[in-house]
């Protein structure tokens, strides 16, 4: 693909085929999103990357914690409520998915199903677990590094015709995720990227979430047009 047909076409991809993903297809996604930009090259972001069996455990800990009321535990700060635009963009994407998947507003069934298939990872054969230096956690350059390089993972990945979304469901109880997947303490815990082949008869898949315009979003100093 060509980098524009790359980034307008990609998409969250939150239904997956059973088809494995070559590790070695997973090691070339990962080599190439390396070369995002980081603060002063400091490099802080370290991949936990997930599959078979020990990725089913996480998602069994994760739903299995969640329906016993235990509080989430992301290591990662959380905005308050969203309020305003913001609010109104997630309410946005919300309507747009439960409207493909066929969701009505009071179907508590389907709601909490789709709420679980977030908890399990959306049943994709590959979990890539983001984490950083602990000893990098005092700075907010070390999260936008980290973004940086997810973003050109998911692109990278769309490129090879994988599909990916970076959720935090999969994480929200740490400990379980820290056990199976063996992260050491010395890591921070900041985002999970759901990965593999996109099963394109899943109705979510086909969702585009908006986006504003440049107009709205960028204001331009200096430029005399």
């Amino acid at each position: 693909m060509q980098f524009d047909e790359v980034i307008l076409g990609r998409r969250s991809t939150r239904g997956y085929k059973p088809d494995p993903v070559p590790r070695a297809l997973i090691e070339e996604i990962i080599a190439l999103a390396m070369r995002a930009p980081s603060s002063f090259n400091s490099q802080p972001y370290n991949f936990y990357v997930i599959s078979g069996e020990p990725l089913e455990r996480i998602r069994a800990g994760n739903i299995e914690r969640t329906l016993a009321g235990v509080p989430d535990s992301r290591e990662f700060r959380t905005a308050p409520a969203y309020t305003g635009p913001h609010r109104d963009r997630q309410i946005g994407v919300a309507k747009q998915l439960f409207s493909a998947m066929g969701i009505v507003r009071d179907d508590k069934r389907m709601r909490e199903d789709w709420l679980m298939r977030g908890f399990r990872q959306f049943d994709a054969p590959v979990c890539v677990i983001v984490t950083y230096d602990r000893v990098m956690d005092s700075t907010d350059d070390t999260p936008f590094d980290c973004g940086a390089v997810s973003t050109v993972l998911v692109n990278a990945a769309w490129s090879r015709g994988l599909g990916t979304v970076i959720n935090s469901q999969g994480i929200m109880q740490s400990p379980v995720v820290r056990e199976h997947a063996a992260i050491h303490d010395d890591q921070v815990i900041l985002k999970a990227i759901a990965l593999g082949w996109p099963d394109e008869s899943f109705p979510a898949n086909a969702v585009v979430s908006e986006r504003r315009s440049v107009a709205e979003a960028t204001t331009f100093v200096g430029f005399d047009d």
